[in-house]
């Protein structure tokens, strides 16, 4: 197995067969704010192999498939199927691309609960105008293979998790496409049902398709020939320790992705995130002891937002699990909670007080609580200065 260099860009010799990505670039506009899913990605994917795009959720996996079977069309970039560059297919033969030359294995299996197993795989080719008994024949066959035979006449809701994978992966197989596209065929599965499918999936290599795969399980990678990671490995201590930035200069950008979360020791920095207009949106402005940068590499996010100094400052920066670390150590002064991620510090006097600051502030205001009887006496109406009647009153009580 080949871990395939996400940022190499195809040599000519490479794009004769099989799959050839080459600075592929897709953005989406989101609460207006832009969202790179791939930046820049480029691999080869030969002919008879199974390569394995890993990577966590929200890394672009599904999106590049996507791209794949001419269903998104990416920002920039190059894709090659097969000698076929599918940018620039007219309508119709984007069409005739999507049903003969890929096979699409959905996570969540989108079989129709009316239809038995082989309606559901007969169904493609049903919808191209094969004759119902050529479909159904073919149906028979596919299910054979996957081993399904048996329960060719089975509704998707008498079946269990993998064998309703099984039969989507027949369906995916109907037209005999050269490239199968699977997404997380193993994520709902058990390991049992899991193991089934990998050899599956091995077995319909060596008939020769190209097979790419998109999963964050690490059990599909042994039967990999290539692994694309769709995150790029960083140094895990690159910029550790004290480090210094003069007024306006760049911490890191929204959309990068790093190891580290800071700690600010002097000065000033702001929190900005970037709008698809090219516009900023001011989030904080953190101090001395408050953090910040943590969330994204926790998750293994790209970063939301960008940090800039905005006075000469100092920061300490900490891989993240000496990061966790720190956060977690008891009695620990170093910082005053000032934030996690890229999102706006609470001020400290917004802080929760301790027992013995709810003590003081409760004693305190208990001094200066207005006696009951004063209340009263506040509440009644008082009498007219020089009434005759309430001063010979005040005289009989004194006598």
């Amino acid at each position: 197995m080949t871990v395939i260099d996400r940022a190499k860009t195809p040599a000519a010799e490479e794009t004769a067969g099989g799959i050839v990505v080459e600075d592929l670039v897709v953005e989406f506009v989101t609460d207006g704010y832009r969202i790179r899913a791939l930046d820049a990605l480029s691999f080869v994917a030969p002919p008879g192999q199974i390569v394995a795009l890993l990577g966590p959720s929200g890394s672009g996996k599904t999106t590049l498939l996507s791209c794949l079977a001419g269903i998104l069309t990416p920002a920039s970039g190059r894709i090659v199927v097969n000698g076929r560059t599918i940018g620039s297919l007219s309508a119709a033969a984007m069409s005739e691309y999507r049903r003969t030359q890929v096979g699409i294995v959905f996570q969540a299996f989108n079989l129709i609960p009316s239809l038995s197993a082989r309606e559901n795989v007969a169904a493609p080719l049903l919808a191209a105008g094969t004759r119902s008994r050529t479909a159904l024949h073919r149906a028979d066959e596919l299910l054979a293979i996957v081993g399904m035979g048996e329960r060719a006449h089975h509704k998707p809701g008498q079946l269990s998790g993998g064998q309703q994978q099984r039969v989507a992966i027949a369906r995916a197989l109907a037209h005999d496409p050269p490239v199968l596209l699977a997404d997380e065929p193993t994520a709902n599965l058990d390991y049992v049902q899991a193991e089934a499918i990998v050899a599956l999936l091995r077995d319909l290599r060596s008939q020769g398709r190209t097979i790419l795969i998109s999963t964050h399980d690490q059990r599909i990678v042994p039967i990999a020939d290539a692994v694309v990671q769709m995150v790029p490995e960083l140094e895990g201590k690159t910029g550790a320790g004290r480090v210094e930035y003069v007024a306006g200069e760049s911490i890191f950008e929204q959309g990068t992705r790093g190891t580290l979360a800071y700690v600010i020791e002097d000065g000033q920095v702001d929190i900005i995130r970037i709008l698809a207009d090219g516009g900023q949106k001011h989030l904080a402005t953190l101090g001395p002891r408050q953090y910040f940068g943590e969330l994204a590499p926790l998750i293994g996010f790209p970063r939301s937002a960008s940090a800039r100094a905005k006075t000469n400052v100092v920061l300490r920066g900490y891989p993240i699990q000496e990061f966790r670390a720190l956060m977690l150590r008891p009695g620990d002064g170093d910082t005053d909670g000032g934030k996690t991620g890229e999102k706006p510090a609470k001020p400290a006097a917004a802080r929760r007080r301790t027992p013995a600051e709810r003590a003081a502030k409760k004693k305190s205001a208990s001094v200066r609580r207005v006696p009951a009887a004063s209340r009263t006496a506040a509440r009644t109406p008082a009498a007219k200065k020089g009434s005759p009647a309430k001063r010979s009153s005040t005289t009989r009580k004194r006598s």
